[in-house]
């Protein structure tokens, strides 16, 4: 096990994990806040579009994501993110995993508002807010609220598949050094128990921190 640890940069691996997981997590909460205000718009084209975008990434495998960011995108209509084909193939997956996953951040929010009274709604319609204000003045900051729990499953959710990056970034990323030091040193337990505590030490915390914060921020009802 110390041949291997020396060996591999582990801790690099997982350093790109957490930065996947960091920069990912931001662009799905920025697309899927757009996305979920677009699926409760009083406007039926915005809410088709919504809808769309829902449907497709969600019942999409990532998998064919990834490999379409590269193969389809920059390989075939040369869509770069950087000339440098590693840098290239890192950015294209935070944008891979910032898509799909705010498919899931929008359902999550759209949840929330849900839970908001349409007393509240029709009251921010009476006062003269416009969709956009009582948006963002009324029902959002309650969404979000409400919505603390399942966004946080989405995180959790968003941490463990940044494993599928592996298809494209290779040994750079977690999943595929595990695959390089198995296949190169064999299969052993302890190998794939420090990548399995790395996971637990990435989202244990994480579930904790948003079961505390769903009770301590709970809408009162």
């Amino acid at each position: 096990m110390g041949d291997i640890l020396s060996k591999y940069d582990i801790l690099g691996a997982f350093w790109v994990t957490i930065q996947l997981s960091v920069l990912s997590a931001i662009g799905a909460l920025v697309i899927g806040t757009v996305v979920a205000i677009l699926r409760v718009s009083p406007v039926r084209i915005l809410r088709l579009i919504g809808t769309s975008y829902v449907n497709v990434f969600r019942n999409t495998p990532l998998t064919l994501l990834m490999v379409f960011s590269i193969l389809g995108l920059s390989f075939i209509l040369g869509l770069n993110l950087s000339q440098d084909l590693s840098r290239n193939a890192y950015l294209w997956a935070v944008v891979v995993l910032s898509v799909y996953h705010a498919a899931f951040v929008c359902e999550a929010l759209r949840s929330g508002v849900n839970t908001v009274s349409t007393g509240q709604a029709e009251a921010a319609r009476a006062i003269g807010l416009t969709f956009a204000q009582s948006m963002r003045e009324v029902l959002l900051p309650q969404a979000f609220r409400g919505a603390i729990a399942p966004l946080g499953s989405t995180l959790i959710a968003l941490v463990k598949n940044t494993t599928v990056a592996a298809v494209i970034l290779g040994t750079k990323e977690s999943a595929g050094l595990l695959a390089q030091i198995t296949e190169n040193e064999g299969a052993s337990l302890p190998t794939f128990f420090i990548f399995a505590l790395g996971f637990v030490i990435l989202t244990l915390p994480i579930g904790l921190l948003f079961t505390h914060l769903s009770q301590r921020l709970a809408v009162k009802r």
